[in-house]
């Protein structure tokens, strides 16, 4: 998935100028990116910085996570692989 180039705190900054009744369009081109600001918007209606941190955070540690489980579950069927082959 592609980087953003805007922070979270642009980001929620940006939709809270919105609220307040400017156009999104203009906002982004302000801001410096055209197309983003639309997608990103429905992610983080309604939270503060730190909720948009820490769901940053969380998806990281998510993405990891899958990872992991996806190697350990190679190696699984890899080792039962051999044993079946063994006996």
């Amino acid at each position: 998935m592609r980087k953003s180039r805007l922070s979270e705190e642009q980001i929620i900054k940006i939709l809270k100028e919105k609220e307040a009744g400017a156009k999104l369009a203009d906002l982004c081109r302000r801001h410096g990116s055209a197309s983003p600001c639309s997608t990103l918007e429905g992610e983080v209606r309604g939270m503060d910085v730190n909720e948009a941190r820490r769901l940053k955070q969380l998806e990281d540690e998510n993405r990891r996570l899958k990872h992991l489980v996806a190697d350990l579950t190679l190696d699984n069927q890899a080792l039962k692989l051999i044993v079946a082959k063994k006996y």
